[in-house]
């Protein structure tokens, strides 16, 4: 399971270093692709597979299905930690998520987000006006 919040910079040839105990859950194939909320998922390849099963599972005939399916797997990308553990962030969604140097690589439990730092810290400071709310929403509808 993925957890944690680190610091990280994105070099100039678009790579950016995992955290060691990151790496150390991963068997060097990943898949990047579109996240929510203006970041980046990082996948284990096997972990990808079992989202994408489950998008793929969805009625093609139906216009939302297809939307989420083009949306998570049109700008996907293979990608594989190189020997210094760092992987390489394809520059169209290096655009997407806004990234430029300074990232903030964090754990979701089953993939890794790298988010722009500053919109991650504003991600941050809204969830946290809002999370007792949430919590407790969440909670009446029995999932805490």
């Amino acid at each position: 399971m993925f957890l944690g919040d680190y610091q990280h910079t994105l070099d100039a040839k678009g790579r950016v270093s995992l955290p060691a105990k990151f790496r150390a859950e991963t068997t060097g194939k990943l898949v990047v692709s579109k996240g929510l909320d203006g970041c980046l998922w990082v996948f284990p390849a096997d972990r990808y597979e079992e989202f994408a099963d489950r998008l793929l599972s969805k009625d093609d005939f139906k216009q939302t299905s297809r939307k989420v399916q083009r949306y998570f797997m049109a700008g996907a990308a293979d990608v594989e930690l190189d020997s210094a553990g760092r992987i390489s962030i394809p520059s169209v969604l290096r655009e997407f998520a806004g990234l430029e140097k300074d990232l903030a690589v964090i754990g979701a439990g089953h993939r890794i987000e790298i988010w722009n730092a500053d919109q991650w810290a504003a991600y941050n400071r809204d969830a946290a006006e809002s999370i007792v709310d949430d919590a407790e929403e969440l909670s009446e509808l029995g999932f805490l």
